[in-house]
């Protein structure tokens, strides 16, 4: 049996549904790494009084009328793969890491599996990320910790840039815009940085786009700490200052779209280059249902399983 667990979402874009959710995701010492002490009196007293409407409006832009973009994709894609994998007799579930349905409640649906792996849709290892499911399902399942350089998982992203070009022609530059990680985290061994790295030059290769053709840059930078540069924002700005007409956004990081995606690359990224004088700004779809990653994460639990 295949158990995904993807990070999660509000179950609303209301400033309510947003607080609770921020409150489990937050207070998660892999995700916010400093002392409780400390971070617990600001969370509860600063952010989670302050960043939940705001970040509720940012929802609402992406909502739609089945549900979250990450809910959606996530319950499609395990319904997808289910599919495929039902002739070899194994069953799939989803899971969130915070909000709904719970790690727990992914694992209950399972409970009866002779042999269960368990793939985090989180291509790049990171501490904060796949360690924090490792953290509640425990030492013994079995669990795949990244697929950053997999054949399957490559030829996947490469396939959706492809399409994307046939559609609508190539931009003179490719951004591939990864999650951010404070340089801390880095700076201790996290091997998050490297993998993206990995990842952006083998898909480079595929796509066969020299280095001056792409940019590898980090997004959703959360506190005042130094995270991964170049941040993606900023850079989208200069591009178009320097007198960059159109520039591609791939997301190669997330698999499904979601806050990240729709709303801070494709609205406010968006916003940002053409007010700094670019014309034209594509935001790429992730993975979602692409039949190439369906089979994709089919090879991916095999080679676990």
């Amino acid at each position: 049996c295949i158990l995904l667990v993807n990070l999660g979402t509000p179950s609303a874009p209301t400033r309510g549904a947003v607080r609770r959710y921020l409150a489990e995701f937050l207070s998660d010492p892999r995700v916010v790494q400093l002392p409780r002490w400390l971070w617990l009196p600001i969370l509860h007293g600063i952010v989670l009084r302050t960043r939940p409407a705001k970040s509720a409006r940012k929802y609402a832009a992406i909502w739609t009328a089945a549900g979250s973009p990450l809910a959606v994709h996530t319950r499609r894609q395990a319904l997808l793969l289910a599919k495929v994998l039902a002739d070899r007799g194994m069953r799939v579930a989803y899971a969130m890491r915070y909000g709904k349905p719970s790690i727990q409640e992914g694992l209950k649906q399972l409970a009866d599996c002779g042999q269960l792996v368990v793939l985090p849709l989180y291509p790049q290892y990171s501490r904060s990320t796949a360690e924090s499911i490792r953290d509640v399902l425990g030492p013994k399942v079995s669990m795949i910790e990244s697929f950053h350089d997999h054949p399957a998982y490559i030829a996947a992203l490469a396939a959706g840039v492809q399409r994307h070009w046939a559609a609508h022609g190539k931009a003179q530059k490719l951004v591939m815009s990864f999650h951010g990680l404070p340089k801390r985290a880095a700076a201790q061994g996290d091997p998050y940085q490297a993998q993206c790295l990995a990842t952006a030059k083998i898909l480079a290769g595929v796509l066969r786009l020299a280095p001056a053709d792409y940019l590898v840059t980090f997004q959703s930078r959360f506190g005042a700490a130094e995270w991964l540069q170049p941040y993606t924002q900023p850079t989208l700005v200069q591009l178009a200052r320097q007198g960059l007409r159109r520039v591609d956004v791939v997301c190669p990081g997330f698999v499904s779209d979601c806050l990240e995606t729709l709303e801070e690359i494709g609205i406010e990224g968006r916003r940002a280059f053409l007010g700094a004088g670019g014309k034209e700004f594509h935001a790429l779809p992730c993975l979602n249902e692409a039949p190439e990653w369906i089979v994709a994460m089919a090879k991916i639990v095999e080679t676990a399983s």
